[in-house]
C-alpha cells in the first residue's frame, strides 16, 4: 500500500508540473474544426482532472473552469465530456470563490438536462451535490434561482437511479433552508409526483440476464404469461424508454418480440380473450402517442418498441402497421421542417424493414402503398440530402415489399436519374446508385428502357457537357443495375464504347474515367447471376472487345506525346482491363472456358484475329516475340486473364509451346511491364499443370536457364530472370511441389548479392502474401492450407544461420527477410515462434534501414497486444530501441514505433512502471512533431503511460 500511494502521488506531481502540456498537446484537437475531434479531446482532459483534480492550484482551477463554462455553449456533442470535467472540478478543494455561481449559472443556461442521455443527466446531479456539500453559502446567494435551476433540471427524470439523486438535492434544500421564493409549489409539484414509489435499482449485467430469460418465453405457451401481460410490458417499456446501455435495450426489445411471438400462437375461440390483441393495445396506448409529438422526443423509443413487437408475427404487424402507418403519414404531411420530416421518414423506414417479406402474401403495408409512394416521391424532390438518402432508402424497401406498381418504378428511374445528373453530394450519389442496383434486381426493364440511354447520352456528350464528377456517378451507376442478364447485354456495350472513344479520341475521356468503366465492368463480371446468357456476353462480346481495342491502341504504338497517345496504352489502364478478362473467365462455364482460352491462345501464338471485331489487323501479329515494340509485348498482361483464371477442370490448349514463349519473353524482354506479366502468366499455368514428368522437366530446364543468368554478375537479364524465379517459386510453394525448395535456396543464396540483395529480401514478402490478380483461390490456384506456416517452419532456421555468417553489411537483408515472413504468420503462430527469433526482431530495430525497421514495428505491434513471456523479459532493450524510433526521420515508423510504445503500457504493471518517467520525458519530443498524425499517437500513447498504475488506468 506505501508502495502504490507513492506512485499516485509521483503521478500527482508529475500531473500538476505538466498540465500546460498536455492543454498544449492538445491544442490542435481542441481548436479542431471537427466537433468530435473536439469532443474527444475534451473527453481526454476531463478523465485526467477525474484523477488528479485533488493536485490542481486555484489558479489552473480558474482557468479550467473559464474554459468549461466556454464549451457549454459549442456543439451539442462536446457537452458531455464538458459536463464530466465540471464535475471533476467541483470536487476540487481549491474552488475560487464565485466559481459555484458561475458555473451553475452557465450549467442552467445553456444546457437542457432532461434532453441529455441518462450517465450526463447523472453527473449534473452529483455537480450539485459536490457545490452543495462544500460551497452552501454561494449557492443559497443565488435565492430562488437556484431552487428554480434545479427544478427544470429535475423536471421529466423518470430513471430511477437518477431519481434517488435528485431525491437528495431536494431534501437537503428543504432541510438546509434554501430560499425556496415563489417556486415552493413547483418543487413539491415536480417530487410529489412520484410518490408513492417502490423500486430497487438492478445492475446492468443482472438485468441484461433478466430480459434474456424474458426472450425465452417463446418456448411458452400463451396462456403461461397471459395473467403477467402489464408488468411484463410495463418492465420493457421501462427499460427501453430509460436504457443506459444499448445492450439493454436490445435485449428488452428481442424480449418484446418473443413475449408478441408467443400470444401471437394463441388459438382464439369464441369464449376465449384474445391475449394478443389485449397486449398490443397496452403497447400501442403507450407508443402510438410518441410519434405524434411535437418535439418528437421519444419518437425513436417509441417506434423501437412497435418495430419489435411488429416484427414478432404476420398479426402483430398487421396490426400495429394499421395503427401507426397513418398516423406517421399524417404527421410526416403536416411538417415542415426537413430534420424531423427525416426522422418519421427513418421510422417509416425501420417499420418496412422490421417485417418480413413473403411473396406469397399480400404485404402489411399494401392499403398504404399510394401513400408511402407520394411520401417517398416528394422526399426525392427536396433539397435537403439527408432526406434524400432516406427516401431513397425507403424507395428500397418498397420495392422489396413488392409494392410499386410499373409506373411507380418508372416515375422512380426519372427521380434517380435526374438526382443522378445534377445531385453533387457525394453521400447522395451513393444513395441514388445503392437504390437504383436493388430496384433494378428486382424490376430491371425500367432501367433497361429509362436509365441506361440516359445514362449513354450523358456518356457521350462532349466534355464541356458533361462534368468529371458526373460521368464517374454515370459510371457507378451503369454498374450497380447490371446483375441481370438482360441489363448486362444492354449496359456492357455502353462501357464498352466508352473505351472505345477514349481509343478513338472521338469523346475526350480521361485516363482515371477509362480506369473506372473498366472498374464497373469488374464489378458486373463479379455480381452478375451465373447463367449461359451471361457467360455468353462476356465471351463473345466483351472479352473480344477489350482485347480488339487493345490490339488496335498496341498497334498504333506509344511513340507520341502522352497526351495524344490512347489512353489504352496506359499501364494502369491494362491493370484494370486485367481483373475484369480474370473475374468473367473464373465464372464462365467449363466449355466457354475452354474456349475463350484457345482463342487467346490462338492470338498471342499465331496472331489469329478472327474472333476480334473492327477485324482490320495485320496478319503477321507475334506477340509474344520480343521485339522494339513495347506497346504490343506488354498485352500478354490480358493473356494472363484468360488463361490463368480458368477452372482447374480446364487447361489450356498447347501449353507446352505456350509456357516455352512465355519463359522466353520473362528472360528476353526489356520492358518492365512485358516481363513481370510473362512471368506471373507462367507462373499461373505451372500453378495449375498437372503434376508429372511434363511439369518437373519444364521447371528444371526453367531452373536452369534462371541461375545461368542469375550466376553471371554481367548479365543484362538478371533483374527479368530473379522477376521469373520469384513468381514460379510462389507458384510452386503454394502447391508444395517439391522442387520449390530449390528455388527458395537460391533467393537465399541471393541475400548477399550486391545488387539483388535487397531485392531478394522484398521477395519474401510475395512469396508470404496474397496477391489480387493471379496464384489465388478466386482464380482456381492450387492453394495448400498453411503453406506460410510450413514455408516458415522449414527455413527460419537458414535465415538465423544466413545471418550469423553474413558480413556486416548484408545482414540488413537477411533481418528485412525474417520480419517479411514472420509480419504475414497468423498470430498464434508468431507467439509461438518469437521467442527463438526475438533476438534478430530487437536487432533488426537497430537496422538503419527505414523499410527494415518499418517491418518488423508491423511484425511486433499484434504481438506486443499478448506479450509472451519472452518478451517481457527482453523489455529494457525493446523500450530503449523503440523510444530511439520515435525520432526516425520517416513519419510511418515515428508512428509505429508510438504505436508499439502505446501496446506496452497495457504489459503488467510492475513490469512496465519502472520505465514510466523515462518513457514519459521521452514522448514530450514527438508531442511537438510537424506531423499531426505522429502529434496524435504520441497524445494517445503519453496519456496511457501517464495513468499507469493509477485507479482506472492501465
Amino acid at each position: 500500500m506505501a508502495a502504490d500511494s507513492a506512485v499516485l502521488l509521483s503521478l500527482v506531481e508529475e500531473f500538476v508540473s505538466g498540465l500546460q502540456d498536455i492543454v498544449l498537446a492538445l491544442s490542435l484537437s481542441l481548436t479542431s474544426s471537427q466537433p468530435h475531434t473536439r469532443a474527444r479531446a475534451v473527453q481526454l482532459l476531463s478523465q485526467v482532472l477525474h484523477d488528479c483534480h485533488g493536485a490542481l492550484t486555484e489558479r489552473e482551477v480558474e482557468v479550467l473552469l473559464a474554459f468549461y463554462e466556454n464549451r457549454l455553449k459549442d456543439h451539442y456533442v462536446i457537452t458531455p465530456p464538458v459536463l464530466h470535467g465540471l464535475r471533476a472540478l467541483t470536487k476540487c478543494t481549491v474552488l475560487p470563490p464565485g466559481s459555484a455561481v458561475s458555473m451553475l449559472r452557465s450549467l442552467f443556461q445553456d444546457v437542457h438536462v432532461q434532453s441529455l442521455m441518462l450517465g450526463e443527466r447523472a453527473c449534473v446531479y452529483n455537480m450539485l451535490i459536490n457545490l452543495m456539500a462544500t460551497r452552501e453559502a454561494e449557492l443559497k446567494g443565488l435565492g430562488a434561482d437556484f431552487v428554480f435551476g434545479f427544478v427544470q433540471s429535475m423536471d421529466g427524470e423518470r430513471d430511477p437511479r437518477n431519481l434517488l439523486l435528485a431525491f437528495q438535492i431536494a431534501r437537503t434544500i428543504v432541510l438546509r433552508g434554501y430560499d425556496l421564493g415563489k417556486f415552493t409549489e413547483e418543487l413539491f409539484e415536480v417530487t410529489s409526483c412520484y410518490f408513492p414509489i417502490d423500486f430497487s435499482p438492478v445492475s446492468p449485467c443482472l438485468l441484461c440476464l433478466v430480459l434474456c430469460g424474458v426472450a425465452g418465453v417463446s418456448k411458452y405457451e400463451h396462456k403461461d404469461v397471459a395473467e403477467f401481460l402489464e408488468g411484463l410490458w410495463a418492465s420493457l417499456r421501462r427499460e427501453v424508454f430509460q436504457t443506459a446501455s444499448e445492450k439493454i435495450e436490445a435485449a428488452g426489445l428481442a424480449a418484446l418480440t418473443a413475449l408478441t411471438s408467443c400470444l401471437s400462437r394463441s388459438v382464439l375461440n369464441s369464449d376465449s380473450e384474445d391475449s394478443l390483441s389485449t397486449f398490443l393495445q397496452l403497447v400501442l396506448t403507450d407508443c402510438k402517442h410518441h410519434l405524434c409529438e411535437p418535439d418528437l422526443k421519444l419518437v425513436w423509443p417509441s417506434a423501437k418498441l412497435l418495430q419489435a413487437a411488429c416484427a414478432a408475427s404476420s398479426r402483430a404487424s398487421h396490426t400495429v402497421a394499421d395503427a401507426v402507418m397513418p398516423a406517421l403519414i399524417e404527421q410526416y404531411n403536416g411538417r415542415a421542417q426537413c430534420s424531423q420530416r427525416r426522422t418519421l421518414l427513418e421510422v417509416v423506414q425501420r417499420f418496412l424493414q422490421s417485417v418480413k417479406t413473403c411473396e406469397s402474401e399480400e404485404s402489411v403495408f399494401s392499403a398504404f402503398r399510394p401513400a408511402l409512394c407520394t411520401v417517398v416521391f416528394s422526399a426525392l424532390t427536396e433539397t435537403n440530402s439527408s432526406l434524400q438518402i432516406t427516401a431513397a432508402s425507403v424507395l428500397t424497401s418498397l420495392a422489396r415489399h413488392n409494392l410499386l406498381l410499373d409506373s411507380d418504378i418508372e416515375l422512380a428511374v426519372d427521380h434517380l436519374t435526374r438526382l443522378l445528373l445534377t445531385e453533387e453530394d457525394e453521400r447522395v450519389s451513393l444513395a441514388v446508385v445503392e437504390c437504383a442496383g436493388a430496384l433494378a434486381e428486382l424490376r430491371s426493364a425500367a432501367f433497361i428502357t429509362n436509365l441506361i440511354p440516359r445514362l449513354k447520352k450523358e456518356l457521350e456528350a462532349s466534355e464541356k457537357l458533361s462534368h468529371h464528377a458526373v460521368r464517374q456517378r454515370c459510371l457507378s451507376a451503369l454498374a450497380a443495375v447490371s446483375t441481370q442478364p438482360g441489363v448486362v447485354q444492354e449496359s456492357a456495350p455502353v462501357l464498352l464504347e466508352v473505351l472505345g472513344s477514349a481509343h478513338a479520341g472521338g469523346v475526350v475521356f480521361s485516363v482515371e474515367e477509362v480506369v473506372a468503366a473498366c472498374g464497373s465492368l469488374r464489378r458486373i463480371a463479379e455480381r452478375v447471376q451465373d447463367t449461359e446468357e451471361t457467360g455468353r456476353c462476356f465471351h463473345d462480346v466483351i472479352i473480344p472487345r477489350l482485347l480488339s481495342l487493345a490490339l488496335q491502341a498496341a498497334l498504333q504504338g506509344g511513340g507520341g506525346s502522352p497526351g495524344r497517345r490512347s489512353p489504352l496504352l496506359e499501364e494502369v489502364v491494362l491493370a484494370a482491363m486485367v481483373p475484369v478478362i480474370s473475374t468473367s473467365c473464373s465464372r464462365l462455364q467449363p466449355t466457354l472456358a475452354g474456349q475463350t482460352a484457345a482463342r487467346a491462345v490462338s492470338l498471342f501464338l499465331d496472331g489469329d484475329v478472327s474472333f476480334l471485331p473492327d477485324n482490320s489487323f495485320p496478319s503477321n501479329l507475334q506477340l509474344l516475340k520480343q521485339g522494339d515494340s513495347w506497346s504490343q509485348s506488354q498485352m500478354v498482361c490480358l493473356l494472363l486473364g484468360c488463361v490463368c483464371s480458368l477452372p482447374r477442370t480446364v487447361e489450356a490448349p498447347r501449353l507446352d509451346e505456350l509456357m516455352t514463349e512465355l519463359e522466353e519473353m520473362s528472360c528476353a524482354c526489356s520492358h518492365p511491364l512485358s516481363y513481370t506479366s510473362a512471368a506471373k502468366c507462367f507462373a499461373g499455368l505451372a500453378n495449375k499443370r498437372a503434376a508429372g514428368e511434363s511439369l518437373d522437366g519444364l521447371i528444371q530446364r526453367t531452373m536452369k536457364r534462371v541461375c545461368s543468368e542469375l550466376d553471371c554478375p554481367s548479365s543484362p537479364a538478371r533483374t527479368q530472370a530473379f522477376t521469373l524465379m520469384i513468381w514460379v517459386a510462389k507458384a510452386l510453394l503454394l502447391r508444395y511441389h517439391p522442387l520449390y525448395a530449390t528455388l527458395t535456396d537460391k533467393l537465399f543464396s541471393l541475400l548477399d548479392d550486391a545488387d539483388l540483395g535487397p531485392a531478394a529480401a522484398d521477395a519474401f514478402l510475395l512469396l508470404m502474401s496474397d496477391t489480387a490478380d493471379i496464384l489465388n483461390r478466386g482464380c482456381h490456384a492450387d492453394v495448400r492450407i498453411m503453406y506460410r506456416q510450413r514455408f516458415f517452419s522449414e527455413n527460419s532456421a537458414k535465415l538465423v544461420q544466413g545471418f550469423n555468417a553474413a558480413p556486416q553489411e548484408k545482414k540488413p537483408n537477411y533481418l528485412k527477410a525474417l520480419s517479411n515472413i514472420v509480419n504475414k504468420l497468423p498470430k498464434q503462430v508468431q507467439l509461438t515462434e518469437l521467442p527463438a527469433l526475438l533476438s534478430l526482431l530487437l536487432e533488426a530495430l537497430l537496422c538503419p534501414d527505414h523499410a527494415v525497421q518499418l517491418s518488423t514495428l508491423s511484425c511486433l505491434e499484434p504481438v506486443l497486444m499478448e506479450p509472451p513471456p519472452a518478451l517481457i523479459q527482453q523489455l529494457e532493450a525493446l523500450v530503449g530501441r523503440l523510444l530511439a524510433l520515435t525520432a526516425s526521420a520517416v513519419m510511418s515508423v515515428r508512428i509505429a514505433s508510438l504505436r508499439c510504445i502505446h501496446s506496452i503500457s497495457c504489459f503488467p504493471a510492475h513490469e512496465v512502471l519502472p520505465f514510466r518517467a523515462r518513457v514519459l520525458r521521452a514522448l514530450s519530443r514527438p508531442l511537438d512533431d510537424h506531423k499531426r498524425l505522429v502529434r496524435r499517437e504520441a497524445v494517445r500513447a503519453r496519456a496511457e503511460w501517464f495513468l499507469l498504475g493509477s485507479p482506472g488506468g492501465s
